[in-house]
């Protein structure tokens, strides 16, 4: 489908629209160096992207077998041994650092065995069929700003913005309006209220452990309003290192707030994901301190392990995925989503992906275990990089078969700038699981909707926050 062919005048109303509309409601993050009280529209395209339907829906059918795949690995702790004892010597700053955190509460003694998925996985279009892009543990961000968006776009459809007059443009049916931020709230919710049932504990919280100078808070703070309005849960937001100073734990490991004494039944993690949020040691203690904690993690460190890049390579093979999916008709839809990937090491496929990074490598893109956008190599840059690392330090990485997804004309709105040039998308889809690492218990296994996000085809980064991508809504083919 094309994009609305509009007159000048016309954009501009548009644009306009779409500014108000964002303000208004809460489409919003904090640009570079602002002021609290000056957010601006978060970056978004004018139009919803072309999806196919069936893709669409099978992201849609896949989200709670992922969700419980990771579920089980998180919880064999032998398998992650075998793994982690070895890959976190080439990742020591983060991978190590995890690890190593884990089995100091381990030490401790780990008190809640129960704990909270909050995942989402990330995929892109390639022949109509979808991709896995990378599985996200931690920290899973706008499933607040992508309800937001749908809801902007079926908006500037019902107005008549797209055809400058009273018509609709699309069939206002294939504008979806993803349900992320009441379902994710609602996954929160699941932890509060399984705590409160275990323990006999009322009015408990979600700590929500946050980035100082959070940009993207808007996103956060929608899911913070859910919880409140729909199941009258508090939350407060603190950072890691605010920890020593802002909580305690009493002799049964319960944690509570110290100024207002109130009970934390779940740890929500919006931070934590990348070594620059551990400013100190102390900071890792502080992590520590709240895996040796009754309240419920989201995730606890198993967890947010077993997101790590390595971790998702291995699960691409056969034999592996075999030993924690044992349906063959569930095993076929996962395996469906996976392109080939290779370590960087030096087993025989290791081995080969060496060789392919320096002598083809357009077909690919490097990764290493960090998330937040702005830390992959891709193609041509990829030989280089590597002449320029210790050759042990390789390991530390995975080659990806490059997805080549569709392009689509749009125009993107960056604060108050349009930007019009060709764009590839890519489909996240959220799920929240509730479960025990103890026993593999599963408790709640929900698919909790979805985010399409997308970026100029001349860039190979797509994170919003980052400055890469862009917000975006699905227009359905």
């Amino acid at each position: 489908m094309s994009i609305p062919e509009l007159t000048e005048a016309q954009e501009g109303q548009l644009v306009h629209a779409l500014h108000h509309f964002a303000l208004g409601h809460g489409l919003d993050i904090y640009p570079v160096g602002f002021s609290e009280h000056a957010p601006v529209a978060t970056p978004t395209t004018l139009y919803p992207t072309p999806f196919p339907a069936k893709a669409f829906e099978r992201a849609e059918t896949v989200q709670p077998l992922f969700n419980e795949l990771y579920a089980k690995v998180s919880s064999d702790v032998e398998y992650l041994s075998g793994i982690l004892d070895e890959f976190a010597k080439y990742d020591a700053g983060f991978t190590g650092k995890l690890w190593e955190s884990y089995k100091k509460a381990k030490k401790e003694g780990i008190k809640q065995p129960i704990t909270l998925g909050v995942f989402r996985s990330d995929y892109m279009l390639d022949n109509d069929e979808i991709k896995q892009v990378e599985f996200n543990t931690v920290s899973v961000s706008f499933g607040g700003l992508s309800t937001k968006v749908g809801e902007l776009h079926k908006y500037l459809n019902n107005a008549g913005y797209y055809t400058g007059g009273a018509a609709q443009y699309y069939d206002n049916a294939k504008i979806p309006v993803s349900e992320s931020l009441d379902k994710l709230a609602a996954g929160l919710a699941d932890g509060v209220l399984y705590y409160n049932k275990t323990t006999g504990s009322k009015n408990t919280i979600v700590l929500e452990i946050t980035q100082e100078g959070e940009r993207n808070v808007f996103d956060q703070r929608h899911l913070e309003y859910s919880l409140i309005a729909n199941f009258g849960i508090k939350t407060r937001r603190i950072t890691l290192q605010d920890i020593p100073d802002k909580t305690y734990k009493d002799d049964k490991g319960k944690l509570f707030l110290k100024e207002t004494k109130e009970e934390v039944s779940l740890v929500y993690y919006r931070s934590g994901y990348a070594p620059s949020d551990f400013k100190t040691e102390e900071d890792w203690q502080n992590r520590v301190t709240l895996e040796t904690s009754l309240a419920i993690k989201a995730p606890s460190l198993l967890t947010q392990l077993s997101g790590a890049k390595k971790i998702q390579q291995l699960l691409t093979e056969s034999r592996v995925l075999s030993k924690f999916v044992t349906d063959e008709t569930h095993k076929k839809q996962l395996e469906s989503t996976f392109v080939k990937i290779w370590p960087l090491d030096k087993s025989d496929e290791g081995l080969i992906a060496r060789k392919l990074a320096n002598e083809e490598p357009e077909r690919f893109v490097l990764k290493p275990q960090r998330e937040g956008g702005g830390n992959n190599v891709y193609k041509k840059d990829i030989p280089g990089f590597l002449a320029k690392l210790p050759e042990e330090e390789w390991n530390a990485y995975i080659l990806m078969e490059l997805i080549h997804p569709p392009l689509h004309k749009n125009k993107v709105v960056r604060e108050g700038k349009v930007y019009t040039d060709e764009i590839v998308s890519e489909l996240g889809r959220f799920g929240t699981i509730l479960f025990n690492q103890e026993t593999t218990e599963v408790l709640e296994n929900k698919d909790a909707g979805w985010l399409l996000r997308s970026k100029f085809s001349t860039s190979d980064e797509g994170g919003v926050a980052a400055g890469f991508g862009c917000v975006d809504g699905v227009a359905l083919e």
